[in-house]
């Protein structure tokens, strides 16, 4: 058995959020169910947002009520302030995601905040969860790279890092929220981070717009992160980054940690039979590249089991 570690899958929230064709409760608690079923035990789920606002997380209630009880199931809601958190807290959850960007001008669009604002918003959170006894995760959105500002300096990363630590947070999450970044930036980043505060109290969010998640994921296992997020199928997308492939699919990057060594807990046939269902409720073509090189390996051996001519 080699070294654990650790995925969160976000596609439900993260993924769904933005997706064009509604998907039902019933699908989203499929999905859950074979991501379960699968081996994972740390899922994302849902959003606490306006509905308006997200359309697709509207049902956020309902889908954490139908989410199976399966002992070590770690469920994350993500609340962007005081009234989300709340709602997640009445649910019963155990742990929430609050997130800052790293501009202005993506904190304005995002959350109507500048970045003080945001800042204090989730500390407000995170310290009301620390009292509440839940844990809370933070995520600093375009952490590499902002869709209106362009590359985020390394300082600035390490600044907010530093406050969400010191304000209570148990876990940051370095979010290449537009998949933009290199592995040499997650290296920048990390190294100074993990030396300060140790490798534990971080997470990967890494998006594959470019090609270049996993390259930067295994950067992060060099640097001694062990925790990563990631989407079923690759579903996802960024409305700000046109033509962004979401984040890194979760059967590519268990691929990866599988094959060098790492044991993930998660079953890649079990992710075939949840990407299946993502395609299904979404009506879209999903799959990472692991996928495509497991169907022709069916192929071969349908094309192998067919009797010869006489």
């Amino acid at each position: 058995m080699g070294e654990r570690v650790f995925i969160t899958e976000v596609g439900l929230r993260d993924g769904l959020q933005n997706q064009p064709v509604p998907v039902s409760t019933q699908d989203k608690l499929r999905l859950a169910n074979a991501l379960i079923a699968a081996g994972v035990r740390r899922l994302e789920a849902v959003s606490f947002v306006h509905p308006k606002i997200v359309p697709q997380m509207a049902d956020a209630v309902e889908v954490l009520a139908g989410l199976p009880k399966v002992d070590a199931l770690n469920v994350t809601a993500l609340v962007p302030n005081m009234k989300g958190y709340e709602r997640a807290r009445e649910q019963g959850l155990k742990r929430v995601a609050v997130v800052v960007s790293t501009t202005d001008t993506f904190n304005l669009r995002n959350l109507n905040m500048t970045t003080a604002q945001t800042m204090e918003a989730s500390l407000s959170v995170i310290r009301q969860a620390r009292q509440d006894g839940l844990s809370a995760r933070a995520y600093i959105s375009g952490a590499l790279a902002c869709p209106y500002d362009g590359p985020t300096p390394v300082d600035v990363v390490h600044r907010m890092a530093e406050q969400l630590i010191n304000g209570g947070a148990d876990e940051i999450s370095v979010a290449d929220t537009i998949g933009a970044g290199n592995p040499r930036q997650i290296k920048d980043i990390l190294r100074p981070l993990v030396a300060q505060y140790g490798a534990e109290a971080f997470n990967l969010h890494l998006h594959d717009t470019r090609g270049m998640a996993l390259a930067m994921a295994w950067a992060g296992i060099e640097c001694g992160v062990r925790k990563f997020d990631s989407s079923v199928g690759g579903l996802g997308g960024c409305p700000f980054a046109p033509g962004a492939s979401g984040n890194v699919a979760t059967e590519d990057l268990v691929y990866m940690l599988e094959a060098s060594g790492f044991d993930s807990g998660i079953s890649l046939e079990g992710l075939r039979e949840a990407v299946a269902i993502a395609e299904q409720a979404t009506q879209k073509t999903l799959g990472g590249r692991i996928l495509t090189w497991m169907r022709s390996q069916d192929a071969l051996k349908a094309a192998k089991a067919q009797p010869c001519a006489s």
